[in-house]
């Protein structure tokens, strides 16, 4: 399923560059897109979780200086059969965390400052289990290739919008003109939050039961998580829009992202539903 959704993400962005090439370019501006698009998809496939880890300048923690870190997720990772991924450190005060890497071989678990300083042992292993379980399903690949997607959207729209003001287009059938190119500057984005979107809700849900089953302490992630939404709603994270949905709560205040299109299904609803389950 999460192959899948692969595929849509990265056929969706191709729609786009294509339509929008053929907009401003007719058949030529349609074969560069397509060009480009192409070698989009390629990097984004191989290179996308190096990129949300540069983006966010997160380091590479030393075992030496967190051996309990090391020693936890190394338990976690043989218990759960697979291989030891690799672990970064995000100098933010906000406590948060997310998973990258395009599989289970090639993964990795980023941790900011605020989220080692903040949670207890078995709260902070319920995190590390939440986010083990996004690699253990490829969620981590999704989210990747969806963060490269839509900031990719993004500088697109910025991009037909100067053209647009600049006067590029022709005013003729074939292309739509200014008008089409002001459409595509206003639509862009919103392909960009469908993308967003496209990372379901329901992979947060699967996460959470996956971590709380493999600590066999599902009240480790539910304290967890609640001090992680009333701590990261009074301390920020310094995160993107287009990456936002790759974290383990919502990075933001609360009031740059509409509830209606948060990826993050409420803090609420997760921990009753652990607090809920039966072991």
């Amino acid at each position: 399923m999460n192959n899948l959704k692969t595929v849509i993400l990265l056929g969706a962005m191709t729609g786009i560059f294509l339509f929008v090439g053929g907009m401003a370019g007719g058949e030529s501006g349609m074969l560069i897109a397509f060009i480009f698009a192409a070698v989009m998809n390629v990097g984004a496939y191989w290179f996308s979780d190096k990129i949300v880890l540069k983006a966010y300048k997160a380091v590479e923690l030393p075992e030496s200086d967190s051996p309990d870190i090391y020693r936890m997720v190394r338990q976690l990772t043989e218990k759960a059969n697979i291989p030891m991924p690799k672990i970064y450190y995000l100098n933010q005060d906000s406590p948060n965390a997310f998973a990258t890497g395009r599989n289970p071989e090639n993964s990795a678990i980023a941790l900011s400052k605020g989220i080692i300083n903040l949670m207890k042992r078995e709260e902070l292993e319920g995190v590390i289990a939440h986010e083990l379980t996004h690699i253990i399903n490829r969620d981590t690949l999704v989210s990747t290739v969806a963060a490269t997607i839509s900031g990719a959207i993004m500088f697109l729209a910025y991009q037909m919008r100067w053209f647009a003001i600049l006067g590029g287009g022709r005013d003729d059938d074939d292309n739509g003109g200014v008008l089409g190119l002001i459409l595509m500057a206003v639509l862009a984005p919103l392909a960009a939050t469908i993308i967003q979107m496209a990372i379901s809700r329901s992979r947060e849900y699967k996460a959470d039961s996956g971590g709380a089953h493999l600590t066999n302490n599902p009240e480790g992630l539910a304290s967890g998580l609640q001090k992680l939404g009333r701590y990261s709603k009074r301390i920020p994270l310094k995160a993107t829009k287009q990456t936002a949905h790759m974290f383990i709560v919502n990075p933001f205040s609360g009031k740059s992202l509409s509830k209606l299109f948060s990826t993050h299904p409420p803090i609420e609803e997760r921990v009753a539903r652990l607090r809920a389950m039966q072991f």
